[in-house]
């Protein structure tokens, strides 16, 4: 973003910029960072508004009720424009407050909590599924994405291969896939999911990464470490689990909870899998 250059006819007028000192904490950050999103949300909006000046607005100028729906719309629409990636300016007055950059883990708290989860033991026994080896497309695919991974298994305790595991079996490491069922990303996470879990966007990689991992922990924490049981819950929904007491009768969420645990094979050491 380049410099400004404003005029000021009267300095006694102008407060001075003065950037916070660093070292915040990150719920100060949290408030940095909501402060410069309803600036932008707040610059974007009359910017709107003086676009829609020159046209007669959004509904017309002789439109019944156009000046209250207009303000409706313009606020909704500059709301939506600043929580998505904005016009940049939310970022560069974080920048300036903080001496940081605007990153994911500010902005989504619920994805990101202060206190780390301790890593959740797997206790079911899958002897009795055979391995699967991915293709090697998948995996070049889904190498890009390890930090991410390294990262969600470290917030959330669950085993990094897990969560490989799982996105394998997902969407093949295609972070732009789509099913049947409006499915999305990297985990395949649906919309009324996504909301709870408090991703804003969720074909960002990383919200998509760390929501799913965030909804595996707490599912495996649900089912006391049962990982096929937390698999089914994570394809079928945890009520249908309740419901038959264990894995559904369903096809589908059979065999999708032996691929994922056949992918878990590949990525773990002989030894090391029950």
């Amino acid at each position: 973003m380049n410099e400004l250059s404003l005029k000021i006819t009267n300095e006694q007028k102008h407060i001075p910029f003065t950037p916070v000192a660093k070292n915040l904490s990150v719920s100060e950050k949290q408030k940095m960072a909501d402060v410069s999103k309803q600036f932008e949300s707040l610059l974007t909006s009359m910017m709107l508004k003086s676009m829609n000046q020159t046209t007669g607005g959004m509904f017309g100028e002789d439109s019944f009720g156009g000046d209250f729906f207009d303000s409706i719309f313009q606020y909704e629409i500059a709301d939506k424009i600043s929580q998505g990636t904005g016009l940049g300016v939310a970022d560069e007055i974080y920048k300036r407050l903080t001496g940081e950059k605007l990153s994911t883990e500010v902005l989504n708290p619920k994805l990101n909590p202060i206190i780390k989860q301790p890593k959740i033991e797997v206790t079911t026994s899958t002897l009795e599924i055979p391995l699967v080896k991915p293709s090697n497309q998948s995996l070049d695919r889904l190498s890009k994405y390890d930090e991410i991974i390294d990262h969600a298994s470290e917030t959330y305790g669950v085993d990094k291969n897990i969560i490989k595991s799982v996105i394998l079996a997902e969407s093949s490491a295609k972070e732009n896939a789509v099913s049947t069922a409006s499915a999305k990303g990297l985990m395949q996470i649906i919309d009324s999911t996504a909301k709870y879990l408090g991703i804003n966007n969720v074909w960002d990689p990383k919200e998509n990464i760390m929501g799913g991992a965030k909804y595996l922990s707490e599912l495996l924490r649900k089912y006391n470490g049962n990982l096929k049981f937390a698999l089914a819950g994570y394809n079928a929904g945890p009520g249908n689990v309740d419901k038959y007491n264990g894995i559904p009768p369903f096809t589908e969420t059979q065999t999708y909870v032996k691929r994922v645990i056949g992918y878990l094979k590949n990525f773990e050491e002989p030894k090391n899998v029950l």
